[in-house]
This record gives structure tokens, C-alpha cells and sequence, in this order.
């Protein structure tokens, strides 16, 4: 199908269609009120003018000089950078510069605080721990403070590599409205033994589940991310843990693996977490406080009571969040009458 411009042959249409793309993108809402302004004053007079906009007649002369340099472009009164055309550089004196350098040889990575105590003790300078800080990210920037390199020695080879520290964007749950199983640990000494008990809720039926292991490890969280997802009665898609260590590596290759997204809270932020953290209190008190013994010298035996406790906090607990019912019986009540059906659990064999 053919295409014709029926504007062509117009004189000037070039002209004034660039004219619009240009006044459409580059006039700003607070152009066109000075420009609107200009005009009240022009036709009112000064008295008129500052009455009813609180402008006075200077501002109202430099705008109108802006506008007549700016060849009666509205542009021209766009609001322009505030900043300095100067800025202020910091200086570092030579000599807190030799002593940083110098206390740096004994200990690359001594910190800002201790060299700001240093400089004080020894009359160099009298400055806040921020302010040598700042010095110090000015030198590192400059490269005349070295930045140490971590280096890991492989026996296998019999030689030296720099460890690359890889950087990855944490994801938040921030406007996240599916599904999302919150997940965390709890720590317990018993007699100078140390336990873990790793614990996850789903947000919206708050179906939990709670497993115990002797270590902290990746390996324990992932093993206990495949029970939840078997014996839980929903789909495992999106998972939200703080920033531990036990919820990376391996836990985060089977999050991958699973296609299981995962979301990471903000540092030092619990009421990211708050479904998880109050289950961990009722965990603790109705369960791990009458049962710390058995949890530090058997926890197999720890595990099968577990177990049996939390069939019952799924199955007859009520609770106020989900209208005084089990975690259960509310997700039986989302269901459709042929998916309930279909997820009975098979006893046969």
C-alpha cells in the first residue's frame, strides 16, 4: 500500500515540525510560568507582578534579560545548574599524607578510626576518623595508596592466585505481590554446644517448616530448602533470606537449578522478615525451650519430635492473620474442588 504526506509541498512544515519536537522536549513546566510571569508584568506593571507571584523586579529584569540573550527562546529560561563552577578540592597536607603511608607499611588495612587516633597521639594532625577517611579514598583514587590484594595459595599447583571477589545485585522483594516462602536460622547453645535450626514460612498461608543441623553451613540450608519443597503443600518460587552465609553458595546453585528466585533483605532490617522471625519465637518457646537437651546430645531424636510438632501447628493451630484456622485448612479452602482431589496424599506402598 502506498504512502503519501499530505502536508507535502507545505512551505515551512520542516521548519515548524522541528520547532515542536524541540519546544515539546526541552521547555520545562517552570519555563513556560516565568514566561507567563513576564507577560503579567509586562502588561500590569511591577506593583501587580510581586503581589501576585512574590516576584521581585530584579529577578524579573534578569529573566528578561535571559530571554533576549537566548534569542526569544523559552528554553532559555529553563532553570540551569545551582553548582559551583569552582568546586573546592580536598588538599592533603604532606605530612598526614607520609604518616598514612607510613603506618599503611606495617598494616595495609588499618582503619580510619586507629589512624585517626594515631595522628592525634603523635601531634600530626587533629582530624575525624570520617575526614582521614575520605583522605584515604582520595589517595586510593590518585594510586598512591596501594590497594592490597588477596591472595590464595593453590598446594596443588604449587602457585599463588589473586581472589577475585565477583559483585552481584542483590534482589529485593520491594512490589513483589506472588508467592514468597521467607526463610532463616536459629542459634542455640546448650552446655557449649551449638546447634542450628534452620526455619521457613510461606507469607500468605503461613505453612512452616523447621529443621534442625550440627553445622552452618551452605549444604545444611540447601538440604533443608529440598525437604520444604517436598513436603510443602505449595508451589516453591520465590524465597527471601537475610544475608548469611549459609544462604549462599550451594543454596543459591539449587535455587538456579530449581528456578527459584531469590530475594535478599537489607542489611541489619529483621521486619523484612517479620512472618519468619515471629515464627521462630513461637517455635522457641513452645518447642526448642522444652526440648534443648535432646536438640544438644540427640538430634535425630530432636528432628522426629519436630516433626510431630509441626504437624501440628499446620494442621490445627488457628491463627489471626488467616481468620482463626490452620495453614491447612486455609489452603484447602483456595482450592478448587478437583485440585483438592488431586492433592491428597498417596499412602499406597
Amino acid at each position: 500500500m502506498r504512502q503519501f504526506n499530505k502536508f507535502k509541498g507545505t512551505k515551512g512544515f520542516i521548519t515548524i515540525w522541528q520547532r515542536v519536537i524541540r519546544f515539546r522536549y526541552m521547555i520545562t513546566e517552570q519555563a513556560k510560568e516565568r514566561c507567563r510571569i513576564l507577560a503579567f508584568w509586562e502588561k500590569y506593571g511591577d506593583l501587580a507582578t510581586k503581589e501576585a507571584f512574590k516576584v521581585s523586579r530584579p529577578t524579573l529584569f534578569r529573566w528578561q534579560s535571559t530571554l533576549q540573550k537566548g534569542d526569544g527562546k523559552l528554553e532559555a529560561l529553563n532553570k540551569k545548574s545551582t553548582a559551583p563552577k569552582n568546586k573546592r578540592k580536598r588538599i592533603i597536607p604532606k605530612q598526614v599524607q607520609d604518616f598514612i603511608l607510613t603506618e599503611r607499611k606495617f598494616d595495609p588495612h588499618l582503619s580510619k578510626d586507629k589512624l585517626s587516633i594515631l595522628m592525634r597521639e603523635d601531634k600530626v594532625a587533629d582530624l575525624s576518623s570520617s575526614t582521614v577517611g575520605r583522605m584515604l579514598d582520595d589517595l586510593k583514587k590518585q594510586k598512591i595508596l596501594p590497594n592490597p590484594k588477596h591472595i590464595s595459595y593453590h598446594a596443588k599447583t604449587d602457585t599463588f592466585h589473586e581472589k577475585m571477589k565477583l559483585k552481584r545485585k542483590k534482589l529485593r522483594s520491594k512490589g513483589h505481590t506472588e508467592g514468597l516462602v521467607k526463610a532463616d536460622s536459629i542459634v542455640r547453645f546448650t552446655n557449649g554446644i551449638k546447634r542450628y535450626i534452620v526455619t521457613a514460612i510461606d507469607k500468605e498461608t503461613k505453612f512452616a517448616f523447621a529443621y534442625a543441623y550440627k553445622n552452618h553451613s551452605s549444604s545444611g540450608a540447601t538440604d533443608f530448602m529440598k525437604k520444604f519443597k517436598n513436603v510443602a503443600p505449595i508451589s516453591l518460587t520465590h524465597v527471601q533470606t537475610d544475608n548469611g552465609s549459609e544462604f549462599a553458595k550451594h543454596f543459591e546453585v539449587f535455587l538456579e537449578k530449581n528456578d527459584i528466585v531469590h530475594f535478599h533483605t537489607y542489611p541489619r532490617t529483621p521486619k523484612m522478615n517479620s512472618e519468619i522471625e515471629r515464627f521462630n519465637r513461637t517455635l522457641s518457646d513452645a518447642f526448642i525451650k522444652q526440648h534443648r537437651m535432646l536438640l544438644a546430645y540427640d538430634i535425630n531424636a530432636f528432628n522426629q519430635k519436630l516433626i510431630d510438632w509441626l504437624l501440628w501447628y499446620n494442621t490445627r493451630r488457628p491463627h489471626w492473620s488467616l481468620g482463626l484456622i490452620s495453614p491447612l485448612r486455609y489452603i484447602v479452602s483456595t482450592l478448587t474442588e478437583e485440585k483438592s482431589h488431586m492433592l491428597w496424599t498417596d499412602t499406597v506402598g
